[in-house]
């Protein structure tokens, strides 16, 4: 079954188009759900609440070739994961306007695996890790962060900021 295919099927919720893109895709998603939240079983429901909202808005969903689905489920699992966070009051950000840039210290991040950085990602506090995956891993720009979490450019700024300087921090420690 060809992408497309699964997507005008599940347009008739053909059951079997859904299990084909939710096979697809539910590794990847639930990675990007876990990069938001801590524990793996609200990882879990975050990523079926996403996939029935998937299914749900199928109709508005307009397949334009490789990638156009993934992208589109990633959006709504990151929407899916901050509006959890704000319930959970688990998406402490403090309000700050100033924030510098940090120089980074070349090589130490490639002498660590990738799973070693991602346990270190998860120790940041939930509004600098937050901020940190939007900017840094999603690829959102301090303008839509900042609209997307009701703060400012300057406090989206910030805590990158300081979710940098608190991971540097942790990759010296880690290469101890």
């Amino acid at each position: 079954m060809t992408e497309q295919k699964a997507i005008e099927g599940c347009k008739r919720d053909d059951r079997i188009s859904q299990k084909y893109l939710f096979d697809a895709y539910s590794d990847g998603m639930l990675v990007v759900c876990m990069r938001y939240v801590k524990n793996l079983p609200d990882a879990e429901e975050l990523m079926l609440n996403g996939f029935f909202n998937f299914f749900k808005a199928i109709d508005r969903f307009v397949y334009n070739g490789n990638g156009s689905i993934g992208a589109w489920l990633k959006k709504i699992m990151v929407n899916e994961c901050l509006m959890f966070l704000r319930k959970k009051d688990g998406l402490k950000i403090t309000e700050e306007e100033n924030a510098g840039e940090i120089a980074a210290d070349d090589g130490i991040v490639e002498r660590m695996s990738a799973g070693e950085l991602f346990q270190l990602i998860m120790e940041l506090p939930s509004g600098y890790r937050t901020v940190f995956n939007l900017f840094v891993v999603e690829g959102y720009s301090h303008k839509e962060i900042a609209k997307m979490l009701g703060i400012t450019e300057g406090t989206s700024k910030s805590q990158l900021n300081k979710a940098r300087v608190m991971l540097q921090k942790k990759v010296l420690e880690n290469c101890r």
